[in-house]
């Protein structure tokens, strides 16, 4: 089975190298638990590897036999653009690492594609103001789903997609009658099965305090593994820890091992393991 790293070199290695080429992952996170430093660690260091060989190799080390590289990394956000999310990258990650590792990468921005159908007024979120000579355009509207599924279409296969989140296509979805939150799931799934022939990588980041434990449970479903990251209390301090549940190609090796949660941090070269835990 092919493997694609995903970025955090001791993680990897315990999974054989990287994920299942073939996989959706949903990075389930609570608040500042990792999951966004999960993610742009992902895309910064699969980007530096493309980038500058030495740096990757720097900050990464050196990747496991068999383990392919996506061909090319692409970052999804619905509400964000390139340069803050960028800035914000700066905020977990050294800046040799931001400016190298994020200059290869595609950033789509579908703000315009998310905003449209809600209150938000247009001059927030698009570069384009509304006068007359746009309002012909506005009646030609793509539903959000639409657009992520296009941009899938042409730029999934083979490479590493971060989606940037779902959290915001639930939020989405009740605020306009165009939108359900069960659409997304149908879309997952679909994408579940697209992926297994498009032989990429697409991680999907939500904040699991937004949803409710059935809207938690399909997403799941619709998805080959769950990476959850938790804050765990003892004594006077908080932990992170990550938890990998239903993971296909990755949760066997690691039961193996008696191994399923590992506690974290967060180091200038971005999310890292810092101990692993064993089944008791």
């Amino acid at each position: 089975m092919e493997r694609m790293p995903l970025g955090i070199s001791r993680f990897d290695a315990m999974i054989g190298g990287g994920a299942p080429a073939g996989s959706v992952v949903l990075l389930a996170s609570e608040s500042g638990a990792g999951g966004r430093e999960f993610a742009y660690t992902a895309t910064a260091m699969n980007g530096l590897a493309h980038a500058d060989a030495d740096l990757f190799e720097f900050y990464y080390g050196d990747l496991e036999p068999g383990v392919a590289l996506p061909e090319a990394v692409h970052y999804i956000s619905f509400t964000g653009e390139r340069s803050a999310l960028v800035d914000e990258m700066g905020f977990v990650l050294e800046d040799d690492l931001v400016e190298r590792g994020t200059d290869p990468v595609s950033f789509r921005d579908l703000s315009t594609e998310y905003f449209q159908l809600t209150p938000v007024p247009t001059d927030w979120y698009s570069e384009t103001r509304t006068d007359i000579r746009n309002l012909g355009k506005s009646t030609n509207r793509r539903d959000v789903l639409e657009a992520l599924g296009d941009y899938l279409t042409t730029h999934a296969a083979g490479n590493l997609v971060v989606i940037d989140s779902a959290t915001d296509l639930l939020a989405a979805a009740g605020s306009t009658d165009r939108l359900a939150r069960t659409d997304l799931t149908v879309l997952l799934k679909g994408l579940k099965r697209a992926s297994y022939h498009w032989g990429g990588i697409v991680l999907l980041l939500v904040n699991v305090e937004t949803l409710t434990d059935r809207e938690f449970g399909r997403l799941k479903e619709a998805t080959d593994g769950t990476l959850r990251f938790e804050w765990e209390s003892g004594g006077s301090e908080r932990d992170r820890t990550l938890v990998v549940e239903e993971f296909r190609g990755v949760l066997s090796r690691l039961e193996d091992e008696n191994i399923v949660r590992f506690e974290t941090e967060i180091r200038d070269s971005g999310f890292d393991i810092s101990n692993v835990r064993k089944i008791r």
